[in-house]
């Protein structure tokens, strides 16, 4: 499955809108921006993130994603939102910075895209902050099920802060 998923009911008409608003400027948008600061260093925050095998121990959001972790690789991510729905996703690796981004996302710009970033930045040697964001762009913003990611984000960061701050 991929970024569809979000949209409940999509309609031809719906689509043929959506084609012919992707050129405008008014294509709606939606940005989640989380951040958190972790007493670890950056290189143990981003061996964390990379390593997705060890998700389901400590990502109570992200409890599965398969795949490699390498540029341009197709992801297969579970993800429980804490309203209770489960979706899943396939998106692609679209950046990767050794310690500093990993970023995957995808979708049909215009109509339906997002792009779900990491960021670290080494606060001191011993601390990094995570800014944990996404930028849904696309005219079926409006239709999708978009409320409880934030509240997701803010659970996976706590829960990382956890995960690395115990496991040195």
């Amino acid at each position: 499955m991929n970024s569809w998923h979000y949209c409940k009911h999509m309609s031809w008409a719906t689509l043929l809108l959506g084609i012919t608003l992707a050129g405008c400027s008014a294509v709606p948008e939606k940005h989640i921006h989380t951040s958190i600061l972790i007493d670890a260093p950056v290189d143990r925050v981003w061996r964390i993130l990379i390593d997705n095998q060890t998700y389901p121990e400590w990502n109570p959001y992200h409890v599965s994603v398969v795949g490699d972790m390498t540029l341009g690789s197709r992801l297969d991510v579970l993800i429980h939102k804490p309203n209770g729905e489960t979706v899943e996703i396939t998106p692609r690796v679209m950046r990767l910075k050794p310690l500093e981004e990993l970023t995957w996302g995808g979708g049909i710009k215009g109509i339906f895209h997002g792009e779900h970033v990491f960021q670290l930045t080494a606060e001191t040697e011993s601390s990094t902050r995570l800014l944990h964001t996404e930028l849904f762009s696309g005219f079926a913003i409006p239709f999708a099920s978009l409320d409880a990611i934030e509240a997701g984000y803010e659970m996976m960061n706590r829960a990382l802060k956890e995960y690395a701050e115990r496991n040195d």
